[in-house]
C-alpha cells in the first residue's frame, strides 16, 4: 500500500469517531508525523478525550492514560523502584510514561510539580528514576487534554512546559449539521469501542522519515525566521517565543506539507501553522485574545517570498 494510501485510511478511521474537525485532525497526524506533541484545550465535553482516544486506537501502538489531578505525585507518571522481599532487591515499576502514545487527560488539573514530571519525557525521551535512565521506545507522543484556565480546580502549566507541546489545537464545538450526524452516528453504537488500528509503530517511524525530506526553500525558512524576530520584538509580548519554537515549527511544516501530498513547503503552510504553533508559547500583556492579533501583524508585515519553492 502507498503512504498516502495508509494516511488515508488513518483519517479515515479516526472520522468514524470524529465528527468534523478536519483541519484539527490533519494538524495532530501533522504532529505525530513531526515527532511532536500535542496541547488539546477546549471547554469541557467537546471531544478532546474522545480524539485522542481515537488516534491512539488507530495505531498499533502501546497507549496508556493518565486521569491528572491535583493528589497525582510524580512518581504515579514516572514510576517508582519498589523492595521486593522475595528477591531482597529494589525492582523498578514502570509508570505509564513508558509507552508509545500517553494521553495525558486534563493535565492541567494537576500541580505544577506533577506536571513537570513529563517535561524529561517529552523533550528527551526517556526518563530517570533514582539516577537510573529509562529510554522510551519510539514513537513517544504525549496528548494532553486541558480546561480553560479560568474553569474551576485547574492549574496554569509552566511556560517551560508549554513550550515542549509541539502545537496547541481547539476542537471547537459543531455546527447543526455536524451536531444530528453525531447524535446518529453514536445513538446506539460506540464507534470508538470497536475501532481497529490500521498501522503498525515500524510504519509510523517509516513516514516519519518520509515527511522529514520534504523540502523548504531556504527563502521560506528565511520568511519563517522573520516571522519569529517579529513576535519577539512586539511590545506587546512578555514572553517571546524560543528557539525551540523555531525549531519545532520547521518540523511541524514539512509533516503538514507531506499530508497534504505534497514533497514541498508554500507559504500558506507557514500562515497555517504560525497560530497553532507559536500561540501557546508566547505570553502577551493584555487579553489572551492580543496573541493572535501580534501573530496577525507578524504575518501581515513580512512580505511573501515569490520564488519556485518545488526544486531543490
Amino acid at each position: 500500500m502507498a503512504d498516502r494510501e495508509k494516511l488515508d485510511r488513518l483519517q479515515e478511521n479516526i472520522f468514524k469517531v470524529i465528527v468534523g474537525r478536519n483541519e484539527t485532525v490533519k494538524m495532530l497526524l501533522s504532529a505525530l508525523l513531526a515527532g511532536g506533541h500535542v496541547l488539546l484545550e477546549d471547554v469541557p465535553g467537546t471531544g478532546k478525550t474522545t480524539l485522542a482516544k481515537a488516534l491512539a486506537a488507530s495505531l498499533g501502538c502501546d497507549f496508556k492514560r493518565i486521569q491528572f489531578t491535583p493528589d497525582l505525585l510524580p512518581a504515579d507518571i514516572s514510576g517508582l523502584n519498589l523492595y521486593d522481599q522475595k528477591a531482597g532487591e529494589f525492582r523498578f515499576v514502570k509508570g505509564p510514561v513508558i509507552t508509545n502514545i500517553l494521553l495525558a487527560d486534563e493535565i492541567n488539573r494537576a500541580t505544577p510539580r506533577t506536571q513537570s514530571a513529563l517535561l524529561e519525557a517529552m523533550q528527551e525521551e526517556q526518563v530517570t528514576v533514582d539516577g537510573v535512565t529509562y529510554p522510551l521506545q519510539e514513537p513517544f507522543m504525549v496528548i494532553a487534554t486541558q480546561n480553560p484556565v479560568e474553569t474551576a480546580g485547574t492549574y496554569p502549566l509552566p511556560e517551560a512546559q508549554l513550550d515542549r507541546f509541539m502545537m496547541q489545537l481547539s476542537m471547537g464545538l459543531p455546527d447543526e449539521k455536524e451536531e444530528i450526524e453525531m447524535l446518529k452516528r453514536f445513538e446506539n453504537d460506540e464507534p470508538l469501542e470497536t475501532l481497529q488500528p490500521v498501522m503498525i509503530r515500524e510504519e509510523i517511524l517509516h513516514l516519519r522519515e518520509e515527511a522529514g525530506q520534504v523540502f523548504i526553500h531556504e527563502d521560506l525558512m528565511a520568511y519563517l525566521v522573520s516571522i519569529v524576530q517579529k513576535i519577539r520584538a512586539s511590545e506587546r509580548i512578555l514572553q517571546p517565543v524560543s528557539p525551540r519554537a523555531t525549531l519545532a515549527f520547521l518540523r511541524a511544516l514539512k509533516a503538514y506539507a507531506y499530508l497534504s501530498g505534497r514533497d514541498y513547503v508554500l507559504p500558506d503552510d507557514i500562515k497555517e501553522l504560525a497560530y497553532p504553533v507559536l500561540a501557546h508559547r508566547i505570553q502577551v500583556y493584555g487579553e489572551k485574545s492580543e496573541k493572535a492579533e501580534v501573530i496577525r501583524a507578524a504575518l501581515s508585515s513580512v512580505a511573501v517570498p515569490t520564488e519556485d519553492f518545488t526544486h531543490r
